[in-house]
């Protein structure tokens, strides 16, 4: 069995995926932002091992989450869930930054950084990133009038660009992207169309380590299927500037691969 840390997991996909995974006998580590949504955590998911608690909003507090979660001991599987929605207003951080990119881009690239290194890497993007361009000389919508639903589909298309980037970095580690299609989750509003019972299931299949055919990396996956992600989420380039854009912001460096590192099979 597995040991499994899931960030934004209080609520909504996170919890889901949480659930599932502590059924099938895994550890989970939950997160939640601050005490009352862990406390709601704990009661809806009473068999967690633990709830980290902090706010990813900030590259202190992103940060700090990393420390608690390494503090636990060292995970098999991190679930890079956490992510506010496409309805959101411009609004700045205590870092300067709007909080759509501070939460889904850059709470992502910190996390990944500094919790010391597991075997799976999953990171969840969005059906809406296939429409939208990187947009990386404006990462921080300084230029341009702000836009929500663009802001977050392009913080998704960062965060598939990130998992091919670690999945080049680390070829020690399965490191994927997903959609989880858009379902009637608090963040994607009651409207929405597609199958709430399918949207948990790949980010937990690829975290368990259980199925053979999880054991691939730099893939992207729609419910639990490989599908092609937007081709600028697979550009070297672009992915190596996000990167280098994020540890400029964040000061914080993204390890090399480990000396010891053993490439990790995929077919591509």
């Amino acid at each position: 069995m597995s040991r499994i840390f899931i960030s934004g997991s209080s609520t909504g996909l996170g919890l889901m995926a949480a659930e599932l995974l502590a059924g099938e006998g895994h550890q989970v580590v939950l997160h939640a932002r601050d005490a009352g949504r862990a406390e709601d955590a704990r009661k809806a998911l009473p068999r967690a091992e633990a709830v980290v608690v902090g706010d990813v909003s900030t590259i202190a507090g992103s940060t700090e989450v990393a420390a608690r979660v390494n503090a636990l001991g060292r995970f098999d599987a991190v679930i890079h869930n956490a992510a506010v929605g496409y309805r959101e207003a411009h609004r700045l951080t205590a870092d300067g930054l709007p909080h759509v990119f501070a939460i889904n881009t850059l709470s992502a690239y910190i996390l990944t950084a500094l919790i010391d290194r597991p075997k799976r890497l999953v990171y969840l993007s969005s059906g809406m990133h296939h429409h939208v361009d990187a947009n990386l000389d404006d990462i921080l919508w300084k230029q341009r009038r702000w836009n929500g639903s663009q802001a977050y589909a392009e913080s998704k298309l960062h965060d598939a660009m990130l998992a091919f980037a670690i999945a080049r970095r680390w070829p020690e580690v399965f490191c994927n992207s997903l959609e989880p299609g858009w379902v009637p989750t608090r963040m994607g509003g009651p409207g929405a169309p597609d199958d709430m019972d399918q949207a948990h299931l790949t980010q937990a299949w690829l975290a368990a380590g259980d199925d053979p055919r999880a054991d691939v990396t730099g893939e992207y996956f729609y419910h639990m299927k490989r599908m092609s992600p937007n081709p600028q989420a697979l550009d070297p380039r672009l992915q190596d500037r996000l990167t280098a854009l994020c540890a400029e912001i964040s000061g914080v460096t993204l390890p090399e691969a480990s000396e010891e590192a053993s490439p990790a099979p995929s077919p591509r």
